[in-house]
């Protein structure tokens, strides 16, 4: 069984109602779960949350609210691993086998379903642990700069000040939308960025962090340009 888990905690600070607030007409999070829908991959789509406004609204958008998270891993600094680990843990405890978990951000409204079906593919080839989103860095981080006690603007690594962009390799990014992982190695802890992880590779205009109400409307206008293309 393969199973899609939503994280979707009510208490945003930044955003008030991030994962529910409407963007381009529907409610953050239903982009995910109809992404998730739209890809048959899953037997389950899982909406981790504390707040019973974002359960109704995920189940409205067909998504399976069956527990609601406890408030001990829905703070502020909670990450993704513990909720997929206590989402793992209650299939488990429900006698339920899951053979395969996705990590899906609720609000990744540029997540394709083309996306997640790639990820199932890769994860499924190439016998790794993982499969996650990412995306290139738009300039070369060997070029990159910092500033000196006395504020003045160096290089890192000054060896690269004369070596050509095209010339110096490609860095990538966590595009922050999903993770494909085995149960496996969810339920062992296996950490994500490592040699048994594959990458799915977003091209960067699809990739953006919507963290204030500034980025909320600048990925409005990204997400209408697209679609009216």
């Amino acid at each position: 069984m393969k199973i899609a888990v939503i994280p979707a905690r009510g208490g945003s600070k930044r955003i008030p109602k991030k994962n529910i607030k409407l963007f381009c007409g529907k409610p953050m999070i239903a982009w995910s779960i109809e992404s998730a829908i739209s890809s048959k991959c899953f037997d389950k789509i899982v909406v981790s949350t504390d707040d019973d406004e974002i359960a109704e609204i995920s189940t409205e958008y067909g998504a399976f609210v069956p527990f609601k998270r406890p408030l001990n891993i829905s703070d502020d600094h909670t990450t993704f691993r513990p909720v997929m680990a206590h989402a793992l843990e209650w299939f488990k405890q429900q006698q339920i086998k899951i053979d395969l978990a996705c990590c899906i951000y609720a609000t990744a409204p540029f997540l394709l379903y083309t996306d997640i079906a790639q990820g199932l593919n890769n994860l499924k080839n190439s016998n790794s642990n993982y499969a996650i989103s990412v995306t290139e860095y738009n300039f070369p981080i060997q070029r990159a700069l910092r500033f000196d006690q006395k504020g003045n603007a160096v290089m890192y690594n000054p060896k690269n000040l004369d070596t050509r962009s095209q010339d110096l390799e490609k860095s990538y990014h966590d595009a922050g939308q999903f993770y494909w992982g085995s149960v496996s190695a969810w339920s062992r802890g296996v950490k994500i960025f490592g040699s048994n992880t594959v990458p799915v590779i977003l091209p960067s205009y699809r990739v953006l962090d919507i963290d204030s109400l500034e980025d909320w409307r600048h990925a409005e206008l990204i997400f209408n340009a697209i679609h009216n293309e």
